[in-house]
C-alpha cells in the first residue's frame, strides 16, 4: 500500500515508500500536486483566493518587465528536481536565465532555477523557511527567495550575493506598501503594490 502524507500528518507516521517512476506516474495521472521527499510522497496543499491573487500579480507584472529578456518566468505547475535531496518539488513562482536544464529526458522537471517564490501559509510556512530552502540552496543556480505574506504587505528577501554559489545570503524586509521590491537577480523593481492585494 502507498501512504501519501500531507504537511500535517504527525511525525511519527511511517509512510510507505515509493520509488521515483511511480510518483512520476503518481504525478502525470493525479490533479493534486504532490512533493516526492526521497521516497515519500507529500501531497501538496491548494491554495487560498488571496495566495492565487497575488501570484497573478507578480506573474503579470514580471512577465510585462522581463519579456524583451533571456529570462524565462514559470507558475507552479513545472517542478524543480533537487538532486543532492532526491526530491522533486513545486515552487509558487520561479526564473530561469536563458534556456531550462531539464531532468535527463523529463520536460516536466527543471534543474536551474534562478528566483524562487514562495507565497506562505500556515501550512507550509516552517517547510518554506527551513528544510525547503536548504534544499533550494543546494542548487548551483539559485541566488534569490522570496517569501510572501498573505495577511500583511510584507515580503523576506534573501539574496546570495556569492558569484561563485557559497552560502553568503544577504536577508531584507519589506513591511509597506510604499516600498519597491529590488530583485537582484533579474535586475529589476517591483513596488509592494503591484504585489499584495487590496486590503492585505
Amino acid at each position: 500500500m502507498i501512504v501519501v502524507i500531507t504537511p500535517t500528518t504527525p511525525q511519527n507516521l511511517t509512510a510507505t515508500r515509493l520509488s521515483l517512476a511511480d510518483y512520476r506516474v503518481l504525478s502525470e495521472h493525479s490533479p493534486e500536486r504532490h512533493e516526492y521527499r526521497d521516497g515519500e510522497v507529500i501531497v501538496m496543499p491548494g491554495g487560498s483566493e488571496v495566495h492565487s491573487a497575488i501570484m497573478s500579480n507578480l506573474l503579470i507584472y514580471l512577465g510585462f518587465l522581463l519579456r524583451d529578456t533571456d529570462f524565462r518566468l514559470y507558475g507552479s505547475d513545472l517542478r524543480i528536481w533537487i538532486p543532492a535531496f532526491q526530491c522533486g518539488t513545486y515552487a509558487d513562482l520561479m526564473v530561469i536565465a536563458g534556456e531550462p536544464e531539464l531532468n535527463g529526458d523529463r520536460n516536466d522537471e527543471v534543474l536551474n532555477p534562478l528566483l524562487i517564490v514562495e507565497v506562505l501559509s500556515p501550512s507550509t510556512e516552517a517547510y518554506d523557511r527551513g528544510e525547503k530552502f536548504k534544499k533550494y540552496r543546494s542548487l548551483t543556480s539559485f541566488c534569490e527567495y522570496l517569501l510572501i505574506s498573505q495577511t500583511e504587505p510584507y515580503i523576506e528577501q534573501f539574496y546570495n550575493r556569492d558569484s561563485a554559489g557559497r552560502d553568503r545570503w544577504q536577508w531584507q524586509d519589506y513591511t509597506t506598501l510604499d516600498h519597491v521590491l529590488t530583485l537582484h537577480s533579474l535586475n529589476v523593481e517591483v513596488p509592494l503594490t503591484e504585489i499584495c492585494c487590496s486590503g492585505v
